[in-house]
């Protein structure tokens, strides 16, 4: 019974984060771990999660990692790749190194400044389409910019997740040897799921896979349409874990492979009988299960890993500060100065792509919770430092898009003349 009571409580504490998001007009995972902290710290959940409840988080992150990925059209994805490869790269390199170095002369440990300047680099693309909606600015040519910048970011942090914490967390060596064979790993895991996209997921497979029993007559939209689509939602769940294990048996972490799952499922794959229905039926459960009841449980779990020690706060208040604003000048300006010149944004479009690109959410706190939680390669300061600096940037986000926007309006009015 105490695992329920635990659950039922952290289910009341997400109800109130999302009221509360809405209040202020911030991202809601803010809040979730903020009230994480707070249920900790009075008492209200134990030091130490009960198994249940820890379980619950975990595959709560696989199912918003394979959300997020299934929410992207792999197609459109594509087609901006080229407007937007410039901005994804060096939006997301100059935060890395930024981190890598602030991190480096404060603890002068490369695993920690490694697993500092992961967690810096990929973009709360969510916080960030919440902030331009909420201006009137959802179908800009700048939220768009960001979305696919943000999903470029996301798939090379996963990328890299995959490659570096092992070598971190010790699990490799780091030689030459080591890295080659984390680097096959990689490759290998990615063919197969390029595979099971291009080839074996479509319901008319391609080439020399089409000769082969079974898989060259049926694809996944057979198996999406069984009983008339009303398992669909069961199926690519299961789908979800069975790549997430897949990723696990590649040594990577399950929400890796979530995330490959989701943008390998294509829209089309739900054609059948009222195929637009079953889609967006499909898509209403998945985005309901990883938003609303079962991924924030992991943001809610993860906060509860945050037992506030006032001298330990104190002693980071430099770091905070410093990490806060080397990262706030690099993603801005790196980000802005790449939209100018490789993606031929006007420039108060290019720094309406930087300040969108400031926050730091999902991804961020899934390699926080690997860094912290599972493999201990972070201290507890420094966890703090990249909770607290976090939470800075993403409150960053809402206030410059709305200081910023009649700028960018007006530069709009200007193109379109």
């Amino acid at each position: 019974m105490h695992a329920l009571s635990s659950l039922a409580l952290i289910w009341a504490a997400i109800l109130l984060a999302t009221i509360l998001a809405r209040w202020s007009r911030l991202t809601p995972v803010l809040w979730f771990l903020f009230l994480g902290a707070v249920m900790v710290n009075t008492g209200l959940l134990p030091l130490k999660a009960d198994p249940f409840i820890a379980g619950f988080a975990e595959l709560g992150i696989i199912v918003i990692m394979f959300a997020i990925g299934f929410e992207e059209d792999t197609n459109n994805f594509i087609n901006s790749v080229k407007k937007s490869w410039g901005i994804a790269f060096f939006g997301g390199l100059a935060p890395f190194i930024a981190a890598y170095l602030v991190a480096d002369y404060f603890w002068n440990d490369i695993n920690i400044s490694l697993m500092c300047g992961l967690t810096m680099t990929a973009t709360a693309v969510s916080l960030t389409m919440v902030s331009l909606r909420s201006e009137g600015l959802m179908n800009s040519l700048a939220a768009t910019r960001i979305m696919t910048s943000a999903v470029i970011d996301d798939i090379a942090s996963l990328a890299l997740v995959a490659i570096l914490v092992p070598i971190a967390s010790g699990a490799s060596e780091i030689s030459i040897g080591g890295i080659s064979i984390i680097v096959l790993k990689s490759i290998t895991f990615f063919l197969l799921i390029t595979l099971l996209g291009a080839w074996v997921f479509p319901h008319k497979p391609k080439g020399w896979i089409g000769k082969i029993p079974i898989i060259g007559r049926f694809g996944i939209r057979h198996i999406l349409r069984f009983g008339d689509g009303e398992h669909a939602s069961l199926t690519i769940l299961l789908m979800a874990v069975l790549v997430g294990l897949l990723a696990h048996t590649f040594g990577f972490h399950p929400a890796v492979g979530a995330f490959m799952a989701g943008l390998i499922l294509k829209q089309e794959y739900f054609h059948f009988g009222d195929g637009e229905k079953a889609y967006k039926q499909t898509a209403h459960i998945i985005d309901n299960i990883a938003f609303s009841w079962l991924g924030p449980v992991f943001f809610v779990h993860l906060g509860s890993q945050i037992i506030f020690d006032f001298q330990i706060f104190i002693s980071i208040i430099p770091q905070i500060i410093a990490l806060t604003l080397s990262l706030f000048f690099a993603q801005i300006f790196s980000a802005a100065i790449a939209a100018r010149y490789t993606g031929g944004m006007g420039w108060a479009g290019s720094f309406m792509i930087g300040f969108g690109m400031l926050g730091r959410a999902e991804l961020a706190f899934v390699v926080m919770d690997i860094a912290y939680v599972q493999s201990k390669i972070i201290p507890t300061e420094v966890f703090y430092t990249l909770m607290f600096t976090a939470f800075c940037l993403n409150v960053a986000v809402p206030l410059t898009i709305r200081f910023w926007k009649p700028y960018y309006i007006k530069e709009q009015e200007k193109l379109n003349m």
